[in-house]
């Protein structure tokens, strides 16, 4: 099923917008096929907004803009890729959450996130949700809390991986709250939930997208949003800050290039970044994966990923997360 509606989301992006190329496509850039690397594999969240707007790209600038899986490292991998590629336009990053992460949690990086990669534009930002398995006693955030008090270290929390945005999710929660959960991570979100709904844990924060049939089905029960104020994707779902006032946490996609990168090619990257937001089919694709829009500048960007690299800093330092 999956793999369905991931093929469904790309087939509809590929029909997106089957007007011409703007007259300013005529420039000189791109005048060759532009590369998105995507630190994370196939069917992901990174993977499928790199290749939505990959396609998105090819159609208004009339060169493929195509995306490549470079995996590893949670993200860093690829980010160093870009990092030492030419700062010309035609080496791109989606960049993510982990990466604002990783600057904290790997101490030895051969490069600095917000030195050498210059933001282009934010794309969407997903909600995650916190669900419980139905064994869990606890029906909201309030009684999660007071729970976790009266049983220091006996929830199990699952996780998409250390560093991961579920994972540095809920150390928020823990740092915020003042409570201890036992943290078990997994390779990725598909086989943490599959533990949830089998009852080996009792607590994920998980990325929206792909949880709304387990919730519905009543196979696991979501107690609140991330996100500061409610999601559409759960609109009945209270937030986590209407509970624990300040908490917010969620995953975000945006386009980002190597330092230097010519600022005429970046305002035009961002420029055609933005005129998704105004499409309606484009906008159907990002909704099918739980996506709100994020239009605004490079320096919006800029300081959104400024923000989310201090802000997980003290969370990495306060839980005291290490990369085994």
């Amino acid at each position: 099923m999956k793999r369905r509606k991931f093929l469904g989301l790309l087939g509809g992006a590929a029909a997106l917008s089957a007007m011409p190329p703007p007259a300013s496509a005529q420039s000189p850039y791109p005048d060759h096929p532009v590369r998105i690397l995507a630190g994370f594999s196939a069917g992901g969240g990174v993977d499928i907004t790199a290749r939505l707007v990959g396609q998105w790209l090819s159609q208004r600038l009339g060169q493929p803009f195509v995306t490549e899986n470079r995996t590893g490292a949670d993200g860093n991998i690829a980010t160093e890729a870009v990092v030492n590629a030419p700062a010309d336009g035609y080496t791109l990053l989606l960049a993510t959450l982990p990466n604002a992460v990783n600057a904290a949690l790997y101490p030895k990086l051969n490069f600095v996130f917000l030195r050498d990669i210059a933001p282009v534009a934010a794309v969407v930002r997903v909600p995650m949700v916190v669900l419980v398995h139905p064994s869990c006693p606890a029906m909201t955030i309030t009684e999660l809390i007071a729970y976790a008090k009266q049983n220091p270290g006996k929830l199990n929390l699952a996780s998409a991986g250390v560093g991961s945005a579920p994972h540095m999710a809920a150390e928020l929660f823990n740092v915020m709250a003042g409570v201890s959960m036992l943290h078990i991570p997994y390779r990725g979100q598909s086989p943490a939930l599959a533990d949830l709904i089998g009852g080996q844990v009792q607590i994920m924060f998980a990325a929206a997208p792909g949880t709304v049939d387990y919730i519905t089905s009543s196979r696991l029960r979501a107690l609140a949003v991330t996100t500061a104020s409610h999601a559409e994707v759960l609109r009945d779902l209270p937030t986590v800050a209407s509970s624990l006032p300040g908490y917010d946490a969620s995953q975000w996609y945006g386009l980002a290039a190597p330092a230097k990168t010519p600022a005429e090619i970046i305002e035009r990257l961002n420029g055609e970044i933005n005129a998704t937001f105004a499409d309606s089919a484009m906008q159907a694709r990002f909704t099918a994966i739980a996506g709100e829009a994020m239009p605004g500048s490079p320096a919006d960007f800029g300081r959104l990923m400024a923000g989310e690299t201090e802000k997980w800093a003290k969370v990495v330092a306060a839980a005291g997360i290490k990369v085994e």
